[in-house]
């Protein structure tokens, strides 16, 4: 996502000059001097905006200018957060600012640069002591009571890109209208001439590890049938950092160790054997299926780079293996911790764009249910807005799991020592995961879910949505529309036709295209999906 910025070529190259004196990395200052070189296209594409918070964050390829990911970006961004802070909490002196990396292309120095420019401005930077996943630094925001957190990361996206995720002292990450307010801090700092701290500044605390084994002993308490033992599972961390510390809390969990995809457990940002680093993506998974397949596990599971994210394959029984949808998941997840905790000050949440089956299922169960906006960070916020009840459980069908107290965010790794219980509960009483999924069709009809996208530049997106909102369609592929819901907030259209199909469209925050989510019982979606893409 970008902001205008005026283009006058000669204004630009004195910006992208200053940019060059200041950047700090070798590869980048040859990449800088080269544009400034070269055509002036490129180089007033580079500089014509700078990078805004989207769904997750900044995110974007790794490359010199503000609208790619940099340390100068990066330090422009801290300098931002810290004043943010500095300003909104009066225990921002104490309480300070965390910050986590992962291994993606100059993760490593993004992160010390944002603490060199928290404690350039007064106030405790608090690293954490090595490449970690995004969950632990969720968590030990609020286990070290900080009063912001950072992590650098880029998620599940290809290999060339970087990212900046953002969370406050709360626990989520910011959602409007604060991520406007600290993008206004942003923009008062000019990214050459950020003020950084010398790299032994004692305001830059180093920490140890023991954050990060209170939380894998928080393992422990994710367990709900502590008592059935476990079934064998194989694993991937598809390249990531969140290897060694899945395998840590199946041991706390007093689950066995999982099988391991040797070739994709090291973390690796070139991705060598994955296209795209996603779960979610076809053949992802297909390395750890097949280890799987061969070692008779009962389940395979991967979790996104950062971990954060959690895919899954079980066997069917033809002795074939079928990747589990997001939606499927999340149904499993609910049933289990539904069928045993009790109270009805519960709370379940989820976004629009996911599955209806869970507000059945609460309804079944008699506890209460949310509906957000797309973005885990809509659901921790939800969950703060309600102190009155319990959220035992919050999910997002794009593989995001929340099934502790905390962190507020989705985490892979809680997520995968529940789901292996799952396993290891459905094999004790003599069925499958599958076979707890067809439980679940048959109790509340099955389920069916889709999705389709458009490839489409974000801002046309984004304006054709806006156009449905206005002048929605009376019908699809033949089924009248009954019912048209607008959640012009998030830019997000909903369709229900004659049959209960529902059909929803959006522009995704995160990539250049239009999102189509469809859903259906005992009826495939796939066709409205089609209709609805036809007029993109």
């Amino acid at each position: 996502m970008t902001a205008g910025r005026g283009t006058d070529l000669e204004l630009v190259r004195a910006e992208a000059s200053a940019w060059l004196q200041a950047e700090p990395d070798e590869d980048l200052r040859a990449e800088l001097q080269a544009l400034l070189d070269g055509p002036a296209d490129e180089l007033l594409a580079r500089f014509s905006g700078h990078l805004t918070f989207g769904t997750a964050g900044l995110r974007a390829a790794v490359g010199a200018g503000p609208l790619r990911m940099n340390r100068l970006v990066g330090r422009q961004a801290a300098a931002g957060l810290a004043a943010y802070v500095a300003a909104t909490d009066d225990r921002a002196g104490q309480r300070g600012i965390v910050i986590g990396y992962d291994l993606r292309r100059k993760s490593d120095v993004i992160a010390l640069d944002t603490a060199r420019v928290v404690a350039g401005a007064g106030l405790p930077a608090r690293l954490l002591p090595a490449p970690l996943p995004t969950p632990v630094l969720a968590w030990a925001l609020l286990d070290l009571d900080a009063g912001a957190g950072v992590m650098v990361t880029a998620s599940h996206n290809p290999p060339q890109d970087n990212g900046y995720k953002v969370y406050l002292g709360d626990g989520p990450q910011i959602v409007s209208p604060r991520d406007v307010e600290i993008a206004t801090r942003i923009a008062e700092f000019d990214p050459p001439s950020v003020l950084l701290a010398a790299e032994d500044d004692p305001r830059i605390d180093r920490l140890d590890h023991a954050v990060v084994d209170r939380y894998v002993a928080s393992m422990r308490d994710v367990r709900l049938r502590g008592d059935v033992p476990g079934v064998l599972v194989a694993y991937t961390p598809m390249h990531g950092v969140a290897g060694e510390t899945l395998l840590r809390a199946f041991e706390t969990a007093a689950l066995p160790a999982p099988v391991v995809v040797e070739t994709q457990f090291r973390p690796d940002p070139a991705f060598p054997t994955v296209a795209f680093p996603n779960p979610e993506e076809p053949g992802a998974m297909d390395l750890v299926i097949a280890l799987a397949r061969g070692a008779g596990a009962g389940l395979a599971l991967a979790n996104d780079p950062d971990g954060d994210r959690l895919g899954a394959a079980i066997p069917q029984p033809d002795g074939s293996w079928r990747r589990l949808g997001g939606d499927e998941i999340g149904w499993l997840l609910a049933d289990h911790i539904l069928k045993h905790t009790s109270g009805d000050d519960r709370l379940v949440v989820t976004t629009l764009v996911s599955s209806s089956l869970l507000a059945k299922m609460a309804a079944d169960y008699g506890v209460q249910f949310a509906e957000t906006f797309t973005g885990f960070k809509w659901m921790g916020r939800t969950i703060l807005e309600h102190p009155e009840l319990r959220c035992v459980f919050a999910y997002e069908q794009a593989l995001g799991y929340l099934v502790a107290p905390r962190p507020l965010d989705k985490d892979g790794i809680s997520a995968a020592v529940m789901l292996a219980e799952i396993a290891s509960v459905a094999a004790e009483a003599g069925t499958t995961v599958q076979g707890r999924l067809d439980d679940l069709a048959a109790r509340y009809g099955r389920h069916v879910v889709a999705e389709q996208s458009v490839q489409m530049d974000p801002a046309a997106a984004a304006e054709r949505v806006r156009s449905l909102l206005d002048d929605p369609p009376d019908q699809l592929a033949g089924a009248a529309v009954i019912e048209v819901v607008a959640f012009p907030e998030a830019d997000l259209l909903r369709l229900i036709l004659d049959g209960g199909v529902r059909v929803q469209v959006r522009p995704s925050g995160t990539e250049p295209k239009v999102k189509l989510y469809g859903e259906a019982v005992d009826a495939n979606p796939t066709p409205f999906l089609e209709a609805l893409a036809e007029r993109f």
